[in-house]
C-alpha cells in the first residue's frame, strides 16, 4: 500500500483468540494465526477486540495476549490492541499496561451495560486519551453496548491529539460522511461491519475492521486495496462472493460461527470459547459450511 495511506487503513483483521481444550489460550495457533495474516496481506491485526474474546479474558490475559501477538508480529504488521471497558478506571488501567508493549494503538469501546450519555462518553475518552501517548481509535458498536456514540461527539473528541479515528460499526453508511464531515478528513474512519463495508470505503472510510478477515484474508486485502486505489467495481466482485459469509458469521454471537468457520478450515485446532459462549449449534453449521463454499474457502 502507499505509504500515502494512514497507518490504520486498508484490511484489519478483528483477530480470534485461539483456545485449547481446556479453555485457557493457545498461544502456538496464535502464532500460527498472525503469519497467516501477515502472508495474506492483511494490513493490521486487532488483538483481543470482541472477537477475540477480550469480555472472558482477565486484565492479565488481555495484555499477555496482545504482548504475545505484538512478540509474534514481529514488526511486520502493526497490532492494536483492544483495551475498552465500561468503567474508566479498567480502561485507563488497561491502557497504561499496553504502554510499552509495541502496539501502534488502541482501540477502546463505548462504555458498555451502564449506557453514559454524550457528556459521558466524551470524558470517558478523554480521560483515558489523556493517561497515555499511544494513538485512541473510538469504537461505537450500539448493537452490543446499548450506547451509540454521535458524530458530534465523535467531532468533540478528534480534537483530542491522540484520538485519531474511530471504527464505526452502525453498518449506518451515511454516518461515515457525517462524521468526515465534522471531525475533518484527517480523522480516521474505519468501518466494523463487514456487510456494509465497501460501500463504507466508497463514501470516505479509510478501511474494514473484519471478521471476514479471519477466514478470507487475502480476499479481503484484494477488495480492500482496490477499493483504496478506487477500483470499486473489482472491489465489489470480490465483495460479493463473500456476501454470504458476512451475515452468515453472525447467525450467533459473534464470535461462535467465526471460531467454528476457522476450525473447519483447519486455521484452529478446537473451536472453543469461553462460556457464556458455546460452540455453533449443528444447524448454524450447515449455513455456514455453505457460505465458506460460495466463498471459495472450501
Amino acid at each position: 500500500m502507499s505509504t500515502s495511506y494512514p497507518l490504520f487503513s486498508g484490511s484489519i483483521v478483528a483477530l480470534i483468540t485461539p483456545m485449547d481444550g481446556h479453555g485457557e489460550v493457545d498461544f502456538q495457533t496464535l502464532e500460527k494465526l498472525v503469519n497467516f495474516h501477515i502472508e495474506a496481506g492483511t494490513d493490521a491485526i486487532v488483538s483481543v477486540g470482541t472477537t477475540g474474546e477480550s469480555a472472558t479474558l482477565s486484565i492479565d490475559e488481555n495484555v499477555k495476549v496482545v504482548k504475545k501477538t505484538v512478540e509474534f508480529a514481529k514488526g511486520r504488521i502493526p497490532v492494536i490492541a483492544g483495551a475498552g471497558a465500561n468503567a474508566t478506571s479498567e480502561a485507563i488501567i488497561m491502557t497504561k499496561l499496553l504502554h510499552d508493549s509495541g502496539v501502534a494503538g488502541c482501540l477502546s469501546v463505548v462504555p458498555y451495560y451502564n449506557k453514559p450519555t454524550q457528556e459521558g462518553m466524551y470524558q470517558h475518552f478523554k480521560a483515558i486519551a489523556e493517561c497515555t501517548d499511544l494513538p485512541q481509535l473510538l469504537y461505537n458498536v450500539p448493537g452490543r453496548t446499548g450506547s451509540d456514540m454521535q458524530p458530534e461527539t465523535v467531532a468533540r473528541l478528534a480534537e483530542i491529539s491522540n484520538i485519531v479515528g474511530i471504527k464505526e460499526a452502525t453498518g449506518d453508511v451515511s454516518r461515515i460522511q457525517k462524521i468526515k464531515q465534522l471531525a475533518g478528513n484527517e480523522f480516521i474512519v474505519l468501518s466494523g461491519d463487514d456487510a456494509t463495508g465497501l460501500q463504507a470505503m466508497q463514501l470516505g472510510a479509510e478501511g474494514v475492521i473484519s471478521v471476514t478477515n479471519n477466514l478470507a484474508a487475502k480476499d479481503m486485502a484484494e477488495m480492500c486495496h482496490l477499493a483504496r486505489n478506487g477500483k470499486f467495481a473489482e472491489a465489489e466482485v470480490i465483495n460479493q462472493r463473500l456476501a454470504r459469509l458476512h451475515y452468515d458469521l453472525f447467525l450467533e454471537g459473534n464470535p461462535i460461527p467465526v471460531k467454528w468457520a476457522a476450525y473447519r478450515l483447519g486455521l484452529i485446532p478446537v473451536p472453543n470459547l469461553r462460556l457464556p459462549l458455546t460452540v455453533l449449534s449443528e444447524g448454524a453449521q450447515v449455513k455456514v459450511e455453505e457460505a465458506l463454499k460460495i466463498a471459495g474457502l472450501i
